[in-house]
């Protein structure tokens, strides 16, 4: 399994503090069967999550080389959860953000809560320089979940979504799941994702594949897993 969302660079947003911490957690999620994993710290304009590319490369490189001393069998990439902004073109040509892994894919998000504003002119500006959009957890925007047809809408304009896969088992509450399981019966999902921030209990995973299973089949979801994040890796 890959994980393409993850907040597991210490120290740098809302996600660990620490190495040991995030040590803790790779080791738990490689237990679950997660061999390659992203990491997307937020980066947010004009707020303290905003650590630069250069400074999350140099963590990177230290993670990397205690996961490989600490024995845990798993890779680890970079890249961002960028806030939807105007200028991520240029954050990103001025190497202040990362694409996931240096790839043409971005993960971004869009605000929590409020009226969906319309960011449309914003993905095509992205798109026509050869960008591929990934929505983080759309099933999870008060927006998107009042009013479904703006992720139909996106979708038929090439936005790829990645769900959290607790969203399925109701980690993040009841219009999330009734949200995500709409979005895996149109089979409009493209990726999953932990979206870990700090340890917790991971048993949701086991639980969210045993479901996804039943909608899905193995063969289709090991695609959504797997197969389809290892596009943007490679």
């Amino acid at each position: 399994m890959i994980d393409i969302h993850s907040h597991l660079l210490p120290d740098v947003d809302d996600g660990v503090e620490t190495f040991d911490e995030s040590i803790e957690i790779l080791r738990e999620l490689s237990n679950h069967g997660i061999s390659k994993l992203v990491l997307t710290p937020h980066h947010i304009p004009e707020t303290i999550y905003n650590s630069p590319r250069l400074d999350n490369l140099k963590l990177l490189h230290e993670l990397k080389k205690i996961v490989q001393e600490e024995g845990i069998n798993m890779d680890l990439y970079l890249g961002n959860e960028i806030y939807i902004n105007r200028e991520i073109s240029k954050f990103l040509k001025d190497k202040i953000l990362s694409a996931l892994n240096d790839s043409k894919y971005l993960l971004i998000e869009l605000p929590m809560s409020g009226t969906y504003e319309g960011y449309e002119d914003i993905f095509y500006n992205l798109q026509a320089e050869g960008y591929t959009i990934i929505l983080a957890h759309p099933e999870r925007y008060i927006a998107t979940q009042k009013d479904f047809t703006i992720l139909e809408r996106l979708h038929n304009l090439g936005i790829l979504y990645q769900c959290n896969l607790g969203s399925i088992v109701g980690q993040y509450g009841h219009k999330a799941e009734k949200t995500i399981k709409k979005l895996a019966k149109k089979d409009l999902i493209f990726s999953f994702g932990t979206d870990t921030h700090h340890f917790r209990d991971f048993s949701e995973i086991d639980d969210a594949i045993r479901y996804l299973t039943k909608i899905y089949g193995k063969a289709k979801l090991d695609v959504l897993l797997t197969d389809n994040p290892l596009k943007i890796l490679k």
